[in-house]
């Protein structure tokens, strides 16, 4: 057994570091005491919203500073905060809930500290994104997470036609006021049939996890107002792998041009380089399209 005290002199505050500090989603239990820590004896928070953060630190007694930090911030204030890690002083970077930077403000902020060689320290914690995963019940082996879709329907069921073929489990975050548009779009664009999860409000008093069709899940968002209130992660299931004696569509027409011009063998192997498709295959339906092994006349 591991001796869970092994790592104990890690616990101390270091001098000059940034701790990426994850929060609750909505149950306050999932305050992890390494992150109250933290948060008490670092010399400044850097919070996305003060007034919802200082809620947070006045229920644990928290009495360090906060500063806001978002994505709207003055290079001002990104530079003053590397400017007090490099003086050697602690920062603990929040969001509003969850773990930063999970589509949250803080990736320049990180990307420049280690730039500038300040060590910088995850405190894990809740994040929506892996909670629904844990409890969705599709496949978390192999998974794609997108963040929000974009705002407008057009450029949303561009984003969605772009994964139609993607056959890991995608993860989408989005909010009350479009959910029931994009999981319309979903559905437009993946099909009806495909099997899909939304969770709403994880760990909070409303926390809903609710598994069907795409079709189906428009028609649960629409039979009640509650089913589209709160934060969502919707789950999509991966496209089925494509059955191997079929091939992509754009490999079909790159062999239905090359016939045009080349023999049978030639434009099989020419396709098979270009494509990456196996070359037997590539033959087998330059046969069935009716392909010649007869070299073609000189012009």
């Amino acid at each position: 057994m591991n001796d869970l005290n092994a790592d104990s002199h890690q616990d101390a505050i270091k001098p000059a570091t940034l701790y990426i500090v994850a929060t609750p989603i909505g149950n306050l239990g999932d305050m992890s005491a390494r992150a109250l820590q933290v948060l008490r004896e670092v010399d400044l928070i850097a919070a996305e919203d003060t007034r919802h953060s200082s809620r947070l630190t006045q229920h644990f007694g928290i009495t360090t500073k906060l500063v806001s930090y978002h994505d709207f911030s003055s290079r001002s204030r990104e530079d003053n905060i590397l400017a007090d890690l490099q003086a050697g002083r602690t920062v603990a970077l929040i969001s509003d809930a969850g773990t930063p930077l999970i589509s949250d403000p803080g990736y320049t902020l990180v990307a420049r500290a280690r730039e500038l060689g300040v060590t910088v320290i995850p405190v894990p914690g809740p994040c929506a994104l892996t909670a629904a995963l844990s409890a969705a019940g599709l496949p978390t082996d192999r998974f794609a997470f997108e963040g929000f879709p974009p705002h407008k329907s057009g450029a949303r069921r561009q984003m969605f036609e772009a994964l139609m073929q993607e056959q890991r489990t995608l993860v989408f975050y989005e909010s009350p006021h479009r959910i029931r548009d994009s999981v319309q779009d979903m559905c437009d664009v993946f099909g009806a049939q495909r099997q899909a999860v939304i969770c709403r409000e994880l760990t909070k008093t409303w926390e809903t996890i609710y598994g069907d069709s795409l079709g189906n899940l428009c028609s649960w968002l629409d039979a009640d107002d509650n089913n589209r209130r709160g934060e969502f992660v919707v789950l999509v299931h991966g496209a089925p792998a494509p059955d191997t004696e079929d091939l992509p569509a754009e490999a079909e027409r790159m062999l239905r041009i090359l016939l045009e011009e080349l023999p049978l063998r030639q434009a099989s192997a020419l396709a098979a380089k270009l494509s990456g498709i196996k070359k037997n295959l590539l033959y087998k339906r330059a046969l069935e399209l009716g392909g010649t092994q007869e070299v073609p006349l000189q012009e």
